[in-house]
């Protein structure tokens, strides 16, 4: 069979990509514009569009085949107007989305899905290389980047086992059937689709009956809407699964072990690291596999990711060696653990903060949760510099009425406004666009200081733009 991906450079739909073109399928997909991600898959073998998706694409990549030969999946950032999936839905080719596409490969293996608000990835990446120590040989599907999967975001696997990272956007997880379960936390996001708290409870109630009578679900006992949820839930009896708690309030053994022995910091990891840990021991592997696996993790790709560097100041003599911390954090809830997690690790050097929003409707819904959280950090010495970016724009998913209502200009004035310290308020500066950033950088950031780059947008670019080398 030949497979077709509308949207084919996303981080997830090029996890399914690696998977087919691995089980020996053919592969095509288009993209608005190449990236890292199309050449990587090009030089694995798919055949890509880059440009303006156009119907003539199927034809070219189809060319005599029946269409009862191709079967179509289309990342859920591609809308119905898209020419090319309207060309799909007219010739009637079958087709599914990138949710429903892993859907189906979650039924033909046992499947262990980690979702939750936060921490997805890093669970998944714990998760993975704990069942990897152990013999288990899983197949992975992660929404980031592990070097220790050749800086992939896939790893084929021999087994049985399929660990993926189960994303609760727009229920996309009520497409997956897996066997473990687990959830990290339970808070607002997605509002833009959600609506409320309540909305958000009841789909993660639906992905629980999604598990099978000998299924396990693992959840963070210390997260207050996961225990509301489980405690107020109606299980049916057909559906009476086991359920494994983790909790990092009760000071434990594991608790005080995974202390000493994780290398990356913040409190947030030991809870993703306690629930990679009840992964394990539902698989019956040992602790001392489990705990050998975890101390070697290292971190994945922008999640508290260091990196040493020079900075390229020409007018300046003297070589200036800063520390870059770049993280994906782009709610208020990873911001603050990011910045805890950053303070606790340097405690006595000057911390410069970038952070790029993500999304107008996330900004616009959570506008006063990431004032308070700013405050909270310039207020307690967390970091000592803030700057924020302009809002990144997500393509596709943006209401045009909340753009006119929200702006990162509005977001800095409230941070200074609610500033104990009018001192302190000077600190907190908008830029507008990360080339300016980078030029302020240059001209400020002094030899030992921090800057910790955050958001889930193209902020990421910035560390190229001031470093001069590593």
């Amino acid at each position: 069979m030949k497979i077709h991906f509308i949207g084919i450079g996303g981080i997830g739909v090029s996890a399914l990509v690696q998977y087919y073109l691995a089980t020996g399928e053919q592969v095509s997909g288009s993209d608005l514009v190449s990236s890292e991600i199309t050449e990587k898959l090009k030089k694995q073998g798919a055949k890509i569009f880059i440009g303006e998706q156009k119907a003539k694409n199927l034809n070219k990549y189809l060319g005599r085949e029946r269409f009862e030969s191709l079967k179509v999946i289309y990342s859920p950032a591609v809308k119905e107007d898209n020419p090319e999936l309207k060309e799909v839905r007219k010739l009637g080719i079958k087709s599914l989305s990138y949710p429903e596409a892993l859907g189906e490969l979650t039924k033909k293996y046992f499947t262990i899905a980690i979702t939750g608000t936060h921490g997805k990835s890093t669970t998944t990446a714990m998760a993975a290389l704990v069942l990897i120590k152990a013999g288990f040989d899983p197949m992975v599907i992660v929404g980031t980047k592990l070097k220790e999967f050749g800086n992939s975001n896939f790893r084929m696997g021999k087994s049985k086992y399929l660990i993926i990272e189960a994303c609760e956007h727009e229920e996309s997880f009520l497409n997956y059937w897996p066997k473990i379960v687990v959830i990290t936390n339970i808070e607002r996001e997605h509002l833009d689709y959600y609506k409320n708290l309540k909305n958000i409870l009841k789909a993660f109630g639906e992905f629980f009956l999604h598990l099978p009578k000998n299924g396990v679900l693992v959840v963070n006992k210390d997260d207050k809407n996961i225990k509301n949820l489980i405690s107020n839930f109606q299980f049916p009896i057909s559906n009476k699964f086991s359920i494994i708690n983790f909790q990092l309030s009760k000071i434990s053994k594991d608790v005080k072990k995974l202390k000493k022995i994780l290398k990356v910091p913040g409190e947030h990891n030991i809870y993703n690291a306690l629930a990679a840990l009840n992964i394990a021991r539902a698989l019956k592997i040992p602790d001392k596999v489990s705990y050998q696996a975890l101390s070697e993790y290292k971190g994945t790709w922008r999640r508290f990711e260091l990196t040493h560097a020079k900075l390229s100041e020409t007018k300046r003599k003297t070589t200036r060696k800063i520390i870059i911390v770049s993280d994906y954090a782009h709610h208020p809830t990873e911001v603050k653990a990011t910045l805890k997690a950053c303070r606790e690790k340097f405690v006595k050097q000057k911390i410069w903060c970038v952070f790029q929003p993500h999304q107008y409707q996330r900004t616009y819904y959570l506008f006063n949760d990431f004032v308070k959280v700013f405050k909270e950090a310039l207020d307690e010495n967390w970091i000592d510099k803030l700057i924020i970016t302009d809002i990144y724009d997500v393509a596709g998913r943006e209401d045009k009425e909340i753009k006119k209502k929200v702006s990162s200009k509005g977001l800095v004035k409230k941070i200074k406004e609610g500033l104990k310290n009018s001192a302190v308020a000077r600190n907190v500066k908008h830029i507008s666009s990360i080339n300016q950033t980078a030029v302020y950088l240059r001209k400020n950031l002094e030899s030992r200081e921090i800057l910790i780059i955050m958001g889930a947008g193209d902020i990421y670019q910035l560390s190229e733009k001031i470093v001069f080398h590593r």
